[in-house]
Order: C-alpha cells, then structure tokens, then sequence
C-alpha cells in the first residue's frame, strides 16, 4: 500500500536562524513560475520510411506523489518490487500519430485508462509498436496497430521489466520475446523484520581491487535473496493474438539478443558469486546461444566475478567482453579480448583483439583486426568493409580505421588520427541506415560512405555532410548548414540520391521542429512539426556568446544573457550570476574551443540561472571553466589556481562590457560543478554568494578516483586534500545554499556528502543553508520540489546578492 508523503520540508539553518527550520513548500515569484510551469512539447519518433510519426506525451514533471513509491537499491538497481519495473522511469501519458505528410494527428484508439506508458519499440517492418504499460499491480505488454490507429493489450500485468526494456521482436512480426514473472515467485524478504542468522563478512586475499563509491549495492543475505528474485524471469514467446508459450524456464536473464536472421537467440544470465561492493554489471554471467525454438547450440562466453579491475580509465576485464552479433551478416559473434590482460600500466603493442564467430559455432573464432589502444566501437558495412575505432584517454587520442573483416592480413588504414577533445577537427559521425535484417549498417553508395557532423569552427558552428570515398580515403563536402541566427541539426540522410535529409531547426526564440531539406536544391525546405514556444516572456532577452582569455591565454567562451529592457547604452550595472562545470583537458587549444551557440533555443530549467534573466539579473551561463594538464602533469595538480583564474576571467570580460556590479557576483553549480562553487568560495573573494547543489565535498571519501582522477588518494593525497572544500571549511565565510537530492543515486556524491559538509561549515560559524530535497535522486523530478527549490534560490540570492 503506497503511503502518503506530508508536503512539507524539513530544512535544516533558516536564513536567520540557527535551530531547524519547518517550512511548507513554496513556489517561485511569478515571473518564474511561468516559465517553470508549461506543457512540454511531444517527442517524435518516425519509422524508417517517414510515413508515420508517433507523438509521446508527458507531464513535464513528476509529482512528489510519484516518487512515493515503493523501492528496492539492490546491485545498483532502484526497482518498485511491487510493479517491477524501474522506480526511475518517466511514464508517458499519451501516444498518437500523424502521417508525415499530413498535419492532423490521430488519437490512438483503446488506450488504457489513465495510460503510464514507456519502452516503446517500432516492429521490424514498422507496421506495429510495442509498449508496456504500469498499472498498480504490474506491468502490461500492449501492441498498437499503425493502419488501425488501435491499441490492443497482449498480457496481463505479469511481465518483468527489471532490467529494462523486456521483450524483443522477431523477424515475423507476429512474434515476440517476453520476459514474464514465475508463476511460482516466492514473497520478498523483509530486512527489518526477519532477524540475521549471522554477521556480514567480506573479505579482501589481499590482491588490488580499486573501484570508485557505487551507490545501492547489496549488503546482506536478505538482499541476495530478493535481488536473485527481482531479477529472475520466465521466456515466454506471445504472438500478436496473445497466446503465450513458454521459451525458457525460470533463470536471472540479463539479456536477450536475437541473431540478425533471427534464427538465433544469444540468452545471457546472472550467476553467483554476487557481491556487495561492484553493480549488477560486473557480476557472473553465462552467456548461450539456443536456436529460435529453444534448443542449446553454443556456451559462447562465461565470465566470472569482476571486483578486481586494473587501475585507470582505460582498464578492462579480462575474457571475451562486448560480445554481439554481426549487424551486416545472418548470424555471426564478435566480440574484443585485451591483449594488455586488461591493464593500461602494461605495455602492449596492440591492446585489444577483436574476433569473429560464425554459428553454429563447429568451427574455432577467427581474429578479423587488433586494435593499438582500447577498442571503442565498430560500424560495420559489408564482406569487405567495416570502420572500427579506438582511443587511449590518458593521451586523448582517438582513431578510426577501414578494415577488410574478411581479410585479417590486409592492413587496416587510418582514417582519422585525433584528440578526442579537439571538436573543430571532428570529422563527424559516418551515416548507417537499416539492411535487410533491420539493422544498422554503413551507407554506401557507389563506394562512397557518408559523414554528418556537427560543424564547431572557431567562427561559430556550421553542420555538415561529407562524401568519404572508401578508395581514396579522401572526403568531398556536399552541404553546410549556411545559417548565422539559426541552428541546423542534421539528423538523418533519407535518400543519398535526392539529396532528402532530416533536420532540426531552432533559434534562440524558435523552439526546435523538424523539418526536410534537399541538399541539392537551393532553399528547398518543407516543415514536419510547427511546436510553438512556450516561453514568450524571455524571447526578447539579449543573447550572445562571449569569448574571452584567462590570465594563461587560454580561450574562454560562455552564453551572456540580458534583461529584455537593459540599456546597453546607459549600462546599469546589475548582480551576475555565473553558471558552469569544469572539463578537463590535455592541452590548451582543445579547452579554448567553444561549443556553444547563440542561436540554440532558450530552454530554462532548473540546471541553469536563466530564469533570472527576468528579475534585473545578468547571467552567465555554461561558462568556461577548463582544467588543463598538459604532457605529464595531470589537470588536478593545479586545480584550485586554475579555478579561480576562469572565475576572474569570466567575471572580468562581463564587467569589460560595462554590465555588472562586481562586488554582487554569485556562482553555482550541479554535481561537479557544486564541488566548483564550494572551492571558489573558499579559496578566493571573487563572490558574494554561492548555490552547490548534489555535490562531493570530500574526496577522502571517493579514495579510488574521481570525476576525470585516475590516481588514487594514497598517491596524491596532497592533490585529493587540496581539491577537498571540507577540508578547508574553516576558511570559507562566504553565503552558501547547499541542496541535495534525498535519494541521489550518483557515484561518490551522496547525500552525506552535503550534510558532514554543512555539518563542519555550521560549527565553523559559517552563513550557510542546507535544503535536502525528498525522495530525490541526483537529478531532481518532482514538480512540487523543482518549484520549492527555485523559490529557495530566489529568496537566497535577493538577500545575499541583489540587495
């Protein structure tokens, strides 16, 4: 029974006062409940041949009520044992269509009554879509017929959707692979009631095992018990009349990938050992291929218990891993073994050897291409051409080559040799498009593939398409976005003859439509969607990008915001609010090269201070805030210097404009970048006032990495002290609103993270406020919290920063 939550916050140091603070929930001034209160536009999903488009609408919010529910936190999962699915999705709660061609929309017929809808998947002749819908006791499979317009239920509330998305089509259409509850599933165990038979061992045979702070891990026999329970399902093949029969007896089936001819099925399960201190992706696994009616043809992989990784970034496991089948063929493996032991500390010429598998598994792998850094992806074409990339993050170095996969001996050539960090030499992402399997795989055409990318120059960023010829390696530009006060987004090539393209279109006060472009006529553009803006109050704001130097000569960049009635030329010099989040780089011009665009559409939500745009604030937002360390010296081993040298510069190039009053500076940030806030105001006296929400406080309790960090504490520990702001507390005295999610689920920065900070910040006498946000996770949802917390914002910053 779901038990009500009392709307009301317990906040801990009032503005005033010292003892604990009971306050209702608040919303903000008017002016920004406006804007904070709208109806969303639908998402947009189209089948392959853009005939019909299906229109997903939700609320733009969760409510409290929402996140009432309740949850299991087992293996790195947050699941309603009650509706088993994952207590995190965002329902839809409408679906309709539209023919592409046509502007009226068509309301789905025999919709559930008050429908919470997700999982949504087109069949592979995108004649039907599937979807699941939760009602109080369980998740339903329903099926929507597109000529029909009609939704019709396949199951009872008896599928378990766990671990995601938990059915598969087969290639008939008609059929469809479900994983659903066992008829014989035992009750979940209680943990506070049903007392232990012994304590809680772990223990450590003294090999290294450095693995960062997940959150929700298992921690007792009782949760073995109903993790094994939440995650074990019964197969079952359902056809499109609703005939159930079952495929596979009970098992902990993680996945379930059908070969492309489907007549195949790859079934990888959960085994024992479980463990309490790495997630459900690093347990025991088996994975089986069975033909489609169930019979075993192959054990193709069996990988063990994985609570002992290598050190650094680029560390992997040993053992075949990314297994999968071949896009381009019936029904063939591949999959990356590490010829490095999975180690980056051990030298290698080649680290990675990828395989191939040929079912029905009679005959040995065989080796199609080693890769010299860790391999990252594949794209594959035909018998003799697919692109394989690779990258090595200590050095930011990224490759991509054409291989023969039928040919090992033929060497691969490079296409693209680059830092990975450098986005005004991305060459773009190659174009695939659906084979006779339904899957992706290469464009070609007259062999020549295609590039789209997303066209970031230092003059500002302009989309486009290349024509890469598979001989010659060399690429031909077919189009360019033109547009200086628009932003186009390429999304998709529909016909490589034509020219038809997919695009997306917006401009700082033009929400985002889709629309189709023929590349080789001049103008020639036809409009898909007419969403409207629902922000009219801001879409006059003065908007700019910015771009300025550090002190180092480092190139910063950041999204300037002006109230809609300032005098540019009187200048009335206003509060600045300064948004940002810190990246690290390898190398200066890589950190000075700008991503940001004037002409993307003002969206304001509650990750940004563009709201205040409208209450006489100058914003600042997504400013630069790079941390470099270049050859080998690493970006954290001068943190703190380089933080505050991009707060002066950015505070610097405002006040050059003459718009801002530099003694009523605030800064904020989510997540890192709360860390960010808490150290500028702790070593430096650049702000009045600071917002840190969902932050890390103390790196002494993220000892194995953080963040971009690969060393651990006890090498640096000078670096992790240094970075640390709880470790500093008795030097910050500036104003700080500390926020954090109730529930946050993210590694290394849970909620007592913010409550020891505030903690040692209160008994330090610092002016400091504490808002804990209920059953919020490291991302805030609920409606009745998301206003609350603007409203907290609001109130902060009129006190410490504009008056």
């Amino acid at each position: 029974m779901k038990i009500k939550f009392p709307l009301f916050l317990f906040l801990c140091m009032g503005l005033s006062s010292i003892a604990q603070e009971n306050l209702n929930y608040q919303k903000p001034s008017k002016t920004i409940l406006d804007l904070a209160d709208y109806q969303r536009a639908p998402s947009v999903s189209m089948d392959t041949k853009k005939e019909y488009m299906l229109l997903s609408y939700r609320d733009t919010y969760k409510t409290l009520d929402d996140l009432n529910q309740e949850e299991l936190r087992l293996g790195g999962l947050r699941i309603n044992p009650i509706t088993n699915i994952s207590s995190t999705v965002t329902y839809i709660n409408n679906i309709k269509l539209r023919k592409v061609a046509d502007k009226n929309e068509i309301q789905i017929n025999g919709l559930p009554a008050n429908p919470r809808i997700s999982n949504i998947v087109w069949s592979p002749n995108y004649k039907k879509i599937l979807f699941l819908n939760t009602i109080e006791t369980g998740v339903e499979m329903w099926v929507l017929d597109i000529a029909s317009a009609k939704a019709t239920k396949l199951t009872d509330a008896t599928v378990n959707a766990n671990l995601g998305t938990p059915f598969s089509w087969f290639n008939d259409n008609e059929t469809i692979l479900v994983k659903m509850l066992p008829k014989n599933r035992a009750a979940l165990l209680d943990s506070k009631k049903d007392l232990p038979t012994g304590p809680i061992i772990s223990n450590s045979e003294g090999t290294k095992s450095q693995n960062r702070t997940y959150p929700d891990m298992l921690k007792n026999k009782n949760d073995e018990i109903n993790f094994e329970n939440i995650i074990t399902s019964e197969l079952y093949k359902v056809t499109l009349d609703g005939k159930a029969t079952l495929f596979k007896t009970a098992a902990m089936f993680a996945s379930e990938r059908l070969s492309p001819d489907g007549n195949y099925i790859m079934l990888t399960t959960i085994q024992k050992p479980f463990s309490y201190i790495v997630p459900i992706n690093r347990f025991p696994s088996k994975s089986v291929v069975y033909d489609k009616n169930g019979a075993e043809i192959k054990i193709v992989n069996e990988l063990p218990l994985n609570e002992i990784m290598p050190k650094g970034f680029m560390a992997v496991r040993k053992g075949k891993r990314e297994m999968s089948w071949r896009n381009d063929k019936p029904a063939t493996l591949y999959y990356a073994v590490a010829l490095d032991e999975g180690d980056p500390a051990n030298k290698a010429d080649f680290r990675d050897e990828i395989f191939l598998w040929d079912a029905p598994f009679t005959a040995n792998p065989t080796s199609m291409v080693k890769t010299p850094q860790r391999f990252s992806g594949i794209i594959w074409g035909n018998e003799t051409v697919a692109i394989v990339s690779d990258e090595w993050y200590d050095t930011r170095n990224t490759k991509t080559y054409l291989i023969n996969p039928s040919d090992s001996n033929q060497k691969p050539k490079v296409i693209t040799d680059r830092n990975s960090q450098d986005i005004y030499a991305d060459p773009g992402n190659f174009e695939t498009r659906k084979n006779q399997y339904n899957k992706n795989i290469l464009a070609i055409e007259n062999n020549n593939a295609f590039l789209i990318g997303e066209g970031f120059t230092k003059d500002g960023q302009f989309p486009f398409i290349d024509e890469f010829n598979l001989k010659t390696l060399l690429s031909k530009r077919l189009y360019t976005s033109p547009y200086k006060d628009k932003k186009e987004d390429l999304l998709e090539i529909e016909d490589f003859k034509t020219g038809k393209i997919l695009v997306m279109i917006q401009s700082k006060n033009e929400y985002p439509n889709y629309y189709f472009r023929n590349i080789k006529q001049k103008n020639s553009l036809t409009p898909i969607t007419t969403f409207e803006n629902p922000f009219e109050s801001i879409k006059n704001v003065s908007k700019e990008v910015i771009k300025y130097k550090r002190k180092d000569g480092v190139e910063l960049s950041g999204t300037l915001y002006l109230p809609e009635v300032y005098d540019k030329v009187k200048k009335e010099k206003l509060p600045l609010l300064i948004w940002a989040y810190p990246a690290e780089y390898k190398d200066k011009s890589s950190a000075g090269q700008s991503s940001q665009n004037p002409n993307e559409f003002t969206f304001p939500y509650y990750g940004s201070f563009v709201y205040w745009v409208t209450k006489g604030y100058v914003v600042l937002d997504d400013a630069s805030f790079p941390i470099i360390g270049e050859g080998t010296t690493e970006p954290n081993d001068t943190f703190i210097t380089q933080l505050v040298d991009d707060a002066e510069a950015a505070i610097n190039a405002v006040d050059a404009l003459g718009y801002i009053n530099t003694k009523k500076v605030a800064i904020g940030g989510h997540s890192y970048g709360a860390f960010m806030t808490a150290n500028l105001l702790t070593h430096s006296n650049l702000f009045a006032c600071g917002i840190a929400r969902s932050g890390a406080y103390n790196r002494t309790l993220t000892p194995f990495g953080f963040q971009s960090e690969q060393r651990n504490y006890w090498e640096v520990p000078d670096v992790y002290n240094t970075m640390s702001p709880f470790m500093n507390a008795e030097k910050m005295k500036t104003p700080l609103l500390l926020v954090h999610g109730e529930a946050d689920n993210n590694p290394g920065t849970f909620t007592l993270q913010t409550e020891r900070y505030f903690q040692a910040l209160k008994g330090l006498g610092a002016p400091v406020r504490m808002v804990i946000l209920p059953k919020e996770a490291h991302s805030y949802v609920a409606k009745e919290n998301i206003l609350h917390l603007l409203w907290e914002q609001d109130q902060f910053l009129e006190k410490y920063l504009k008056n």
